[in-house]
């Protein structure tokens, strides 16, 4: 069983307004990633909202997702997000994947190969990438999760997790650059493929 988690609880100082809430060919940005994420091979998809919290659930209504409430944060940073949505993960889940809420472009079948990758190769991380650069999602095998619940901002999240086990790192390459393309800004927008 893999659990899909999609971080959509951050304030989008960067892009003005709230992003997940931004409409994308006439959806909302997080509804546009939670059904890519339904879409796909994962088991289960958590949703961690925060700022905005009502009017985020009110995008994600008649979604079969599960949604958690992330109440630090403001504080906490993304890294609090990371740790509240892996604590609503089954027990029985293999592995947990991390997407980014403003990973807009984001397509089921990059999130399969990631989890094809991830089980063909018996990797403990499996990272999507394209050209050989680091993007999203990011898979990690459950033995990882105690190690994910510690992470913080000052420690550098999860990339402090990644950069441990080098080692056990497996590159998903991708055919887009959307696996890159995080929206922080409107602009952003416009670098979609």
């Amino acid at each position: 069983m893999i659990s899909l988690v999609v971080l959509a609880a951050g304030m989008s100082t960067r892009f003005g307004e709230n992003k997940m809430l931004y409409l994308i060919d006439g959806e909302p940005m997080v509804r546009r990633v939670v059904k890519a994420a339904l879409s796909s091979s994962v088991d289960e998809v958590i949703v961690v909202v925060g700022f905005e919290a009502e009017k985020v659930k009110e995008a994600l209504k008649g979604l079969k997702c599960v949604i958690v409430e992330n109440l630090d944060y403001a504080i906490g940073g993304q890294s609090s997000s990371v740790r509240c949505g892996v604590r609503h993960v089954k027990d029985d889940a293999e592995a947990v994947m991390i997407l980014p809420g403003d990973v807009a472009f984001i397509d089921p079948s990059i999130i399969n190969k990631v989890v094809e990758e991830y089980r063909s190769k018996s990797a403990k991380i499996a990272v999507a990438s394209y050209k050989g650069k680091p993007g999203h999602p990011i898979l990690f095998d459950r033995t990882l999760i105690p190690e994910i619940l510690k992470i913080d901002e000052a420690g550098y999240g999860l990339k402090a997790v990644v950069n441990r086990h080098k080692a056990d790192v497996v590159y998903v390459e991708a055919d887009t650059p959307n696996v890159l393309l995080d929206v922080d800004r409107k602009a952003d927008l416009s670098r979609r493929s």
